[in-house]
């Protein structure tokens, strides 16, 4: 095996330590990180090594035990239709095994979870320099630089103070982002007792990858490790100290991915998918984490990676061709786990590193939203799914990615299937003797007896995770923390309710988005909401009518072709109907506070909040800037000092590129006042008159 030490770039390595006050950005430490060619053969790694034995059992549970499930689902649905079968119903067998794979899959993995090892933290922590990495994109700048700042706290309490930092890495194009996100961030410098660095990017090449990479780029060569962050998401003092205590001990470890459990939850669609996450979860990530074993992912957030390992493997390049196919690798954090690992690397799940977190999706509108962007990343995969090097377990992960979306028109095209196959029993005149010299006829057969065994089978598949997690939840602290084992049968029982109201709808639009990437239309990169608000009648009903008006008409058809099929597909009919209450009311604060102050949906981080998540909403508190940032810029010289010296330094360009800068200079010279100036000046030019100091200082000489 090579030693991962023989591959080190000679780089310079600057010690960590709090620099000029003034200096928004630390010293440049640049670490090459080359562009990977996914048909070339990957740079050297530590190389690999042969899986331990409770890894492989686990490997036979989920796909053996996938195969078999699958294989037994087919045969009896084989079995129901008899010798005389339809083309539909071969239609209708491919489309069922497929789902039943699926549902099989997501069961013998939770059983394999059984195996999962838990890992240990040595003794010895190391001495490795940590870079605590938060990438925004037009967030609010209180909330991020809070969870920021409590976490500077803990890490400094953790005894990491000293060869720690932290690194705000801002993509943000709204000019109205610019003055509030770096004053916050000026707040968050002078009182964290570890050092705070704050850059914003001129041009967003790569997206949130193309942002870690210009970092790796530009200090990579100043830090061992890095802990990548969501602008929502913040893990423990405590759980850093073990990620780096582990990857130290490991030389041949580059990344260690948490388990974020989702938190503050607001609404009742967070709420819901809050509570399936935190009883749930635990057992599915178990499951992942034991047939991965050393082959993981990475989920793009809370988690820790070697420093050097990414910079040597996971460059990005950009797909030929024209997006939605094409451009910027979406799904980014899929390929560089993809990269690591095929180099020899190890990617691990520590599914017991359990103080991490995340917020959820407020509204089932703004999950749509985020879904539209993971599917194209995921279809994306196809483009890298055969790249050189990539290992089995790597491509499983890919595939999986993929078909998540895809069950989506699957589970749409079954049901369609179903419906066309009762209509063509009802309506067509069954031939018993096809052929003129045949002596006995051909009764068509129909098993339904079977089929009500298969339908059984399927929701046992479904629901049986579900109660084993339930059962362990009573048996364990989280049942008293989330309200007694009554509470927690009452809240899996209205999330079941709910997610059946909420699948057949998320089925038509995920299915709907993938009809629009297939057909060539982006998803582009918007910033993602936080904080949802209940979306009004006007925007549901818009949303939703087409659900609505689906139900309605198959209802109709089946209640005049066989009113007896009503009773099957009445779960899947009454979601679509109730879409745009479902919707609306799902995204009610007010009724999401009702819930909590009920017990219902509640979770153990509610009664007993995380110190560290606490700690984030008093900071946020105290970080808060003015709702008008631009304008404090003006009132007070010692804000507008802040922010002139964490402006980006522009890189020269031709009058051409300068005109915004031209025209802003001159409405600024003909004001009266600041906040006539302000007035006078679009987009474009406000952003000019906040990248540019001259400017600003030309404007602040101006009266309020």
């Amino acid at each position: 095996m090579t030693n991962p030490a023989e591959n080190t770039p000679q780089v310079h390595r600057a010690t960590p330590a709090r620099d000029e006050p003034s200096a928004a950005v630390p010293p440049d430490a640049p670490l090459e990180m080359p562009v990977q060619d996914f048909r070339a053969a990957p740079p050297p790694g530590p190389g690999f090594q042969r899986p331990a034995l409770e890894v492989s059992i686990a490997r036979l549970i989920a796909f053996g035990g996938a195969l078999a499930v699958t294989v037994l689902g087919a045969w009896q649905m084989w079995a129901a239709f008899g010798t005389n079968i339809q083309p539909m119903q071969y239609v209708l067998l491919v489309l069922f095994t497929i789902t039943f794979a699926w549902i099989g899959f997501s069961f013998c993995s939770m059983l394999a979870g059984l195996l999962a090892p838990q890992h240990s933290t040595p003794a010895d922590e190391g001495d490795a320099r940590i870079a605590i990495v938060m990438p925004v994109y037009h967030e609010d700048p209180s909330e991020t630089m809070g969870l920021l700042a409590a976490l500077a706290d803990e890490i400094a309490a953790e005894g990491l103070g000293a060869r720690t930092e932290i690194f705000v890495l801002s993509d943000s194009r709204d000019p109205d982002s610019f003055a509030a996100e770096a004053l916050a961030a000026g707040k968050l410098r002078e009182a964290a007792p570890i050092p705070v660095w704050y850059r914003r990017r001129i041009e967003n090449t790569g997206r949130k990858a193309g942002n870690i990479a210009e970092f790796v780029r530009r200090w990579g060569g100043r830090y061992d490790q890095m802990v990548v962050l969501d602008a929502d998401s913040v893990v423990s003092g405590d759980v850093i100290r073990q990620m780096s205590a582990r990857m130290s001990a490991d030389p041949a470890l580059a990344l260690i991915q948490t388990v974020p459990v989702l938190v503050q939850g607001q609404t009742i669609f967070a709420r819901v998918i809050q509570f399936a996450a935190r009883v749930y979860g635990p057992a599915v990530a178990r499951g992942v984490a034991a047939w991965s074993g050393d082959n993981g992912n990475f989920w793009g957030h809370n988690a820790m990676i070697r420093v050097r390992a990414f910079a040597e493997c996971c460059g990005l390049p950009e797909l030929p061709g024209r997006p939605p196919w094409g451009g910027t690798v979406l799904s980014h954090d899929f390929v560089e786990a993809a990269l690591l690992r095929r180099s020899g690397w190890k990617v691990r799940l520590d599914w017991d590193l359990r103080a991490s977190y995340e917020g959820s999706p407020p509204t089932l509108l703004d999950m749509a939203v985020r879904e539209r962007r993971w599917a194209q990343g995921n279809l994306q995969h196809v483009r890298v799914l055969g790249a050189r090097g990539f290992t089995a377990i790597t491509r499983v992960h890919f595939l999986i990615g993929i078909l998540g979306f895809l069950m989506s028109p699957i589970w749409l095209a079954l049901i369609i299937s179903g419906l066309i196959l009762t209509a063509y029993v009802i309506l067509s005149s069954p031939v018993y003797f096809p052929s003129t010299y045949q002596l006995f006829p051909d009764w068509p057969t129909f098993d339904a007896r079977r089929m009500i065994w298969l339908l059984a089978a399927s929701a046992a598949l479904l629901l049986l995770p579900k109660a084993i997690a339930i059962v362990r939840a009573w048996r364990r602290p989280l049942a008293q923390n989330s309200g007694g084992k009554p509470m927690v049968a009452l809240s899996a029982v209205f999330e079941i309710i709910m997610s059946a109201l909420i699948a057949p709808v998320q089925m038509l639009i995920q299915t709907r988005q993938i009809s629009e990437i297939l057909m060539g239309r982006s998803s582009g990169w918007e910033s993602q909401v936080r904080k949802g608000s209940m979306p009004p009648w006007g925007v549901v009903l818009r949303r939703h009518w087409i659900h609505v008006l689906a139900g309605l008409l198959v209802g109709a058809l089946i209640a005049y072709l066989s009113p007896a099929q009503l009773i099957w597909l009445a779960p899947i009919l009454i979601g679509l109907v109730l879409a745009p209450l479902t919707s609306r009311w799902s995204a009610s604060a007010v009724l999401g506070r009702w819930a909590r102050a009920a017990g219902l949906l509640v979770t153990p981080e509610e009664r007993d909040v995380p110190p560290i998540l606490s700690a984030a909403t008093t900071q946020a508190r105290h970080l808060r800037v003015p709702a008008d940032a631009t304008a404090e810029l003006g009132r007070d010289p010692a804000a507008l000092a802040s922010y002139v010296s964490m402006v980006p330094v522009m890189p020269e360009r031709p009058v051409s590129k300068r005109l915004p800068e031209i025209s802003a200079k001159a409405k600024i010279g003909v004001a009266s006042s600041q906040t006539e100036a302000l007035g006078f000046l679009d987009r474009a030019e406000r952003s000019a008159l906040l990248n540019d100091p001259e400017l600003l200082e030309l404007w602040a000489r101006l009266p309020q």
